[in-house]
């Protein structure tokens, strides 16, 4: 080839790089400005925050920034989640079906015969993609910082799911101030940054520092031409709630009044702001919720302490986010930013210090507990089912359960293009969020469980869910179908119901009128769905008996008994050397002073009698005194076998009977007055294992029935010890 062809070659091939360089230098401009145009997104995640804890919903703590964006944007006012933290979050970072994804109960209460199956492996299943891998993909910079409760495991946690950067906590909580346990489920908090395990600095406060992280991620947005996705779950208001005493001091006198009152308060600010009808009903108290007036005032106290620690957590949370808000509007990333606000399930009715066990366990974590110190570091607190429900008004029940006290939860949405001032009446649910981040963002993907809620942002339509689409939900036995305005819905819980209830939840969204018996055709329908649901997404049927709180308080207590294993053999071990070589003695000594053996066994039989005697009044007085705060710690409601209004002439009755009788034979030194005493506690005994049975009370059943027994063998070691009076027949005389 000669030199002029060659240049003539040479001159073609640059000709041709320049077209196809002009070519697409206008698509590579336009991609860049697609990706510029792309909102910011912000999706943060309020833990057990109740439907009306928001000031937005009607509630009394102050939340100025969430409130200030739902004025914005737009409120739900029939948002659902599920009734437990972990698959809330599978479905919420998924778009699909808890189940689906491989997250469908929490793995702390997942029973053995769940554990080997797709659905109930405690962490996202192989191949399933969050939205922050789908936006990653899109060009987003993803970020996250908070609980992520979706697996610690090697490629389980947020670096292996989309994210660029992260700072998560992988358990059901952790305490606010620090890296110790909360719950002896957990060594230590488990922290990890960019999937390895992180310490946390000295001057820690959850809420606080999980802002700063997330400030940090986000920068300035100079020399950023992506948008960003901020995934903020934080911590607060999951137990234990702590709170600095600056943000708890204003709620000092607010719940003075009791959970009643506070009630009837939050469902009168959801009418005023205009989220239900002035004529909504509320739902029925929960069964394990003591009358506020029949606690003593230093219970009073400390339930009106937990309260205002709690607002002052949610106050706190509130603020640090409104530091995240101010650094947008600073660096100018604010007016192209969507927020996304929610909360994963109902407020948490759990009170693990009641529980003596547990109490033992949190004071050898260093934990302190009292109404003067809690709420700062190294105290532990939490709300109980009298706030919970208060929480979660109009709805009955509470976490855990798929009454809609347990499901509805506040969202809020805001951002570019957003009608201001919205409040979306359709249904929707948790699952809906994923698909709609990505239509928002211009994010093409695959069909999803979930369902776009731009058609109802837009105003475009007015439901996403049309009156015949069956949407189905599962959580540890609890489950509920939604169809139209209607909810089949079943209780597997201890203060549940485990018979399928069906409920107009628009008109009714307490659940007070059941209608299944009115509309049993709809019931066979509906129940219908819901076993097509199950059975399309691996909904595995439940253990006879099972329920979720019981479950986690059974391996609660097996952990806690783990951690005290070796102490618990020393003591065992002392405790047989010490009653064989009283053994040993006692021999010797009765055969060198059988007469003086005789008596002093008998007077230490009458003392233990008389202490058995003493302790049996006592509980009755207990009982007499409070019997609705008794029954709350054996885990009796007020409709089980044995009610909170049959306490006084039954339990009671037999306990101070029975301690009188006790009484009598220790001081009277014959035996014939414990025949009545042991008979009379054995029909408590017996009473409590009825109740045990046909309520499902649980594990806070156990320990006072055991003292029982030990009582019963007391008496009986009495019977064997101490001699009728061979003079006198017992009387009261």
């Amino acid at each position: 080839m000669g030199q002029g062809a060659s240049r003539r070659l040479i001159g073609l091939v640059c000709g041709l790089l320049a077209l196809t360089c002009a070519l697409l230098a206008p698509r590579a401009e336009a991609q860049a400005q697609a990706a510029a145009e792309r909102p910011n997104i912000v999706l943060i995640l309020v833990d057990d925050a109740g439907y009306t804890d928001f000031g937005a919903y009607g509630g009394e703590i102050a939340t100025p920034t969430i409130d200030a964006l739902a004025a914005r944007g737009a409120r739900f006012s029939n948002f659902h989640a599920t009734p437990m933290c972990a698959p809330s979050r599978a479905m919420l970072m998924t778009g699909l079906d808890s189940h689906m994804a491989g997250v469908a109960n929490l793995p702390e209460s997942t029973p053995p015969a769940h554990r080997d199956l797709p659905a109930y492996q405690g962490r996202l299943a192989q191949g399933v993609e969050t939205v922050a891998t789908r936006l990653k993909r899109a060009g987003y910079r993803t970020y996250m910082a908070g609980k992520w409760h979706l697996g610690h495991g090697p490629g389980d946690l947020p670096d292996a799911h989309g994210f660029d950067r992260s700072f998560a906590l992988d358990a059901t909580g952790g305490d606010n101030w620090d890296e110790r346990s909360y719950f002896p489920l957990y060594e230590r908090s488990p922290w990890f940054e960019d999937g390895k395990p992180a310490t946390l600095p000295t001057d820690f406060y959850s809420s606080e520092f999980l802002v700063d992280q997330m400030i940090g991620y986000i920068g300035d947005g100079s020399g950023q031409a992506a948008p960003f996705f901020a995934y903020l779950p934080f911590l607060a208001i999951h137990i234990p709630v702590q709170a600095p005493e600056a943000f708890v001091r204003k709620y000092e006198a607010t719940y003075r009044d009791g959970w009643t009152a506070q009630r009837e308060r939050r469902r009168q600010g959801a009418v005023r702001t205009g989220l239900i009808g002035a004529d909504t009903p509320m739902g029925p108290p929960p069964r394990n919720v003591a009358e506020w007036n029949a606690l003593s005032p230093e219970a009073q106290a400390l339930a009106a302490r937990s309260m205002a620690i709690n607002a002052g957590m949610l106050e706190a949370m509130d603020h640090h986010f409104g530091r995240l808000v101010d650094h947008l509007r600073a660096t100018g990333q604010y007016d192209n930013t969507l927020f996304v606000i929610l909360s994963d399930n109902g407020p948490e009715a759990g009170d693990p210090v009641a529980e003596p066990l547990f109490r033992l366990w949190l004071r050898r974590q260093g934990y302190e507990y009292g109404p003067d110190i809690m709420g700062g570091p190294g105290t532990y607190a939490a709300i109980g089912p009298g706030w919970a429900s208060a929480a979660a008004a109009p709805g009955a029940l509470y976490k855990f359960y798929t009454s809609e006290g347990g499901l509805r939860v506040p969202l809020i949405m805001a951002g570019p293009g957003m009608a201001e001032g919205q409040t979306v009446r359709a249904f929707s649910l948790i699952s809906d969020i994923a698909p709609t981040l990505l239509d928002l963002a211009g994010v093409d993907h695959p069909p999803l469980h979930g369902r776009s809620l731009r058609p109802v942002l837009t105003g475009e339509a007015e439901r996403i869910y049309g009156p015949d689409d069956p949407v189905g939900l599962e959580a540890a036995g609890d489950a509920a179908l939604f169809k139209g305005d209607y909810k089949l819905t079943r209780n597997a819980g201890i203060w549940g119901d485990p018979a399928w209830r069906l409920y107009d939840i628009v008109r009714d969204p307490g659940e007070t009128t059941d209608l299944a018996q009115a509309q049993p055709e709809r019931v066979a329908a509906m129940l219908a769905d819901y076993q097509a649901y199950a059975k399309a997404v691996g909904a595995a049927d439940i253990p006879e008996g099972f329920s979720a709180d019981r479950q986690i308080a059974l391996n609660l207590i097996a952990h806690i008994l783990a951690d005290f294993r070796g102490l618990l053999l020393t003591g065992l071990v002392i405790l047989v050397a010490v009653i064989g070589l009283a053994v040993f003695g006692w021999r010797r000594f009765a055969r060198r002073s059988p007469e003086r053996a005789g008596r002093l066994g008998r007077g230490i039989t009458r003392g233990l009698v008389g202490l058995v005697g003493l302790l049996m009044v006592a509980i009755a007085l207990r009982i007499w005194t409070a019997p609705q705060a008794f029954a709350a710690t054996l885990g009796l409601g007020a409709d089980s076998l044995l009610g909170v209004a049959s306490l006084r002439a039954d339990l009671g009755g037999f306990f101070g009977g029975g301690g009188i009788f006790a009484l009598l034979a220790a001081l009277r030194s014959d035996r014939r007055w414990l025949a009545p005493a042991m008979i009379l506690l054995g029909l408590a005994l017996t009473g409590r294992v009825i109740s045990l049975v046909a309520s499902g009370g649980g594990v806070p059943q156990i320990p006072p029935m055991i003292v029982e027994a030990l009582l019963i063998v007391i008496l009986a070691l009495g019977w064997r010890a101490l001699r009728p009076a061979p003079d006198r027949e017992p009387s009261l005389a």
